[in-house]
């Protein structure tokens, strides 16, 4: 939570985004609940100076660039006004830098590394400012849709608006492991969020890491072996169908499409038979050395 419009209290800010805007298409808008005496009111969209609704830039041709992740309220340049310092699901990140009294400029900059975009490995960039390495700047961390946790050291003087060098991997992504019987997960899957902060009060920052995970059974009397016998049959069956599919694409509305788009459905359905997933997610807790 921070202070948004300078009021006094503190508001709650997060990034949305939908799917049938006529005027916008489908593009990110910030959220923010202000506070007050009574609570938090309504979310209304963030606005910038010019009274219209904050958004990305991004044409038709690259719509993820306007697709807002979390947005993240910080004074950038030290001139004591808040910044918005943004994601995307293109995995870049933007700034919109904060004019008086609690406003924002209209139009975004993009924030670089080396003179070109500053990106995450991977999509869906989740930026966190902090100053992890003590020397007194904004360094930006980020989790990413693949995975793990990056950090992108700032290289400008503490005095100046950040210059960042191009991300580095802190925690290494451990693609989608499968827990199943006996197995647990051991490190974060993908699609990773990160918060940093001294946890266990040692004057080091630690991170929380969460995740999305899947959890993997299997049917009542059946082993892991058999369940991989019976998927890699499965595998065969579903490239077979595929590729029917693909030979009648040109007219799918034709009774063989249907029957083979029918018949995928129900072979799809038939992998319960040997394996249960289960969407989930953990939190995991780094503690700084």
């Amino acid at each position: 939570m921070v202070d948004l419009n300078n009021d006094g209290f503190n508001d709650i800010l997060s990034g949305s985004y939908s799917w049938n805007n006529r005027e916008r298409g489908m593009a990110g808008t910030f959220q923010v609940l202000y506070g007050g005496d009574d609570g938090f009111k309504k979310p209304v969209d963030l606005t910038g100076t010019d009274d219209d609704v904050l958004i990305i830039p991004a044409g038709d041709d690259n719509i993820t660039e306007k697709i807002c992740t979390r947005p993240t309220a910080v004074d950038w340049d030290g001139d004591g006004d808040l910044d918005l310092v943004v994601g995307n699901f293109s995995g870049t990140f933007y700034l919109f830098k904060g004019e008086s009294n609690g406003g924002f400029a209209p139009e975004p900059e993009p924030i670089l590394a080396n003179d070109a975009p500053l990106r995450i490995p991977g999509a869906h960039s989740d930026p966190f400012l902090v100053d992890w390495d003590g020397d007194g700047d904004l360094d930006l961390l980020s989790g990413s849709s693949q995975g793990g946790v990056y950090l992108a050291e700032n290289t400008a003087d503490t005095k100046s608006a950040p210059v960042y060098a191009a991300f580095e991997t802190l925690i290494e992504p451990n693609g989608y492991p499968q827990a199943g019987g006996a197995d647990t997960p051991n490190a974060p899957a993908g699609s990773t969020r990160i918060w940093v902060d001294d946890i266990n009060g040692d004057g080091k920052l630690d991170l929380l890491v969460g995740d999305t995970a899947r959890i993997v059974t299997y049917p009542e009397g059946m082993t892991r072996e058999q369940s991989q016998t019976l998927q890699a049959e499965w595998d065969k069956t579903t490239q077979t169908i595929i590729a029917e599919l693909q030979a009648a694409q040109e007219d799918p509305q034709s009774e063989a499409y249907q029957e083979i788009m029918q018949r995928y459905q129900a072979h799809y359905q038939s992998r319960s038979e040997f394996i249960l997933e289960e969407s989930t997610g953990f939190v995991w807790l780094y503690l700084q050395q």
